[in-house]
């Protein structure tokens, strides 16, 4: 497990408490120490406890990585390419890479299996993905939640759903990698921009309509990038995106109702303390659409905003005559 934060802190929990061997790398010597110490990840889901016999803290990405049989991938993708590239190029040879990150690479423009992949020449038939929808808060609570794993290799994407299958999560495999995934980082986008509509004042009203107009801009978008049949209707897609646009435990949603209530882009995420993939994001799709020239009102919307410091109550404003 890479990554020390509350998505990583769930599946660590899923994983072991189901029987596997956890090695946990986390970005800090007092967290792992803390972990050590009392079994619980002292900055996220807090309330988890772990079994050490099971689970083996660790600031050693190369120890950890070395080690393991699966490489699950749960840090922000800002720091992907940071924590990554400490790696051999043949570190992750005889792995198999499952990316359980709602975001691109910054400045890349790429999804997270594409830069692994690249990075370590790797076949994408032995990477694959996790979607929900699925809140870590809700696993931590033990809550009934539903997991898609994504992989060109639906034998890779079914042993992976194995292991994560409990009486509290259900796990299926899926064969739309692409889809899934860029579907993953697009819903953060929406719902980000549910909130800035949210911080201005507009009502439930309003969000079900931008919900509907997002799933037609997602299909657009999807479908100029990698045309292939899929039901945006099912769990991994449409499910993902509405507990996204609507819990209450969305960082996404969180940071755009604090931006459209008036605070600026650093201040919301320095109140925060977490990482929006959803404010990355939108540039990078904004970017990778230029060449594609996709109608995205939404995401054009919410860069306006992030970027170009547009006011948001003008932005919505615009943004509203736009839908249907």
């Amino acid at each position: 497990m890479i990554g020390g934060g509350s998505w990583a802190t769930a599946l660590a929990k899923i994983l072991s408490e189901n029987g596997a061997r956890v090695g946990w790398w986390l970005r800090h010597k007092d967290d792992v120490q803390h972990l050590r110490t009392t079994r619980h990840n002292p900055r996220y889901l807090s309330s988890v406890q772990f079994d050490l016999t099971r689970v083996f803290p660790s600031t050693d990405v190369e120890e950890v990585v070395q080690e393991a049989d699966w490489v699950v991938l749960a840090v922000p993708a800002a720091f992907v390419k940071e924590t990554l590239d400490k790696l051999d190029r043949d570190a992750l040879k005889n792995k198999r890479v499952i990316s359980a990150i709602k975001g691109m690479i910054p400045g890349r423009n790429e999804l997270v299996t594409d830069y692994v992949s690249e990075r370590f020449r790797m076949h994408r038939e032995k990477m694959g993905c996790v979607a929900g929808p699925c809140h870590a808060e809700e696993v931590a609570l033990e809550k009934q939640s539903y997991l898609t794993i994504g992989s060109p290799d639906l034998a890779l994407a079914e042993d992976f759903s194995q292991l994560l299958r409990n009486r509290y999560v259900k796990a299926h495999a899926a064969a739309d990698l692409d889809g899934i995934e860029y579907c993953a980082v697009m819903k953060n986008i929406i719902a980000l921009t549910c909130g800035i509509a949210h911080g201005l004042g507009y009502g439930d009203n309003f969000q079900a309509v931008m919900v509907a107009n997002a799933v037609q801009e997602i299909r657009r978008f999807l479908y100029a990038l990698n045309p292939q049949p899929r039901d945006l209707s099912a769990s991994a897609y449409l499910g993902d995106l509405l507990v996204t646009a609507y819990s209450q435990f969305s960082r996404n949603r969180t940071f755009g109702n604090m931006v459209g209530r008036g605070y600026s882009v650093k201040s919301a995420q320095m109140e925060m303390n977490m990482v929006a993939e959803g404010y990355y994001a939108v540039k990078s799709i904004y970017e990778v659409n230029k060449d594609l020239r996709v109608n995205m009102p939404i995401t054009s919307a919410a860069y306006h905003i992030l970027y170009e410091k547009i006011a948001p109550a003008v932005e919505i404003e615009l943004l509203k005559e736009k839908f249907r």
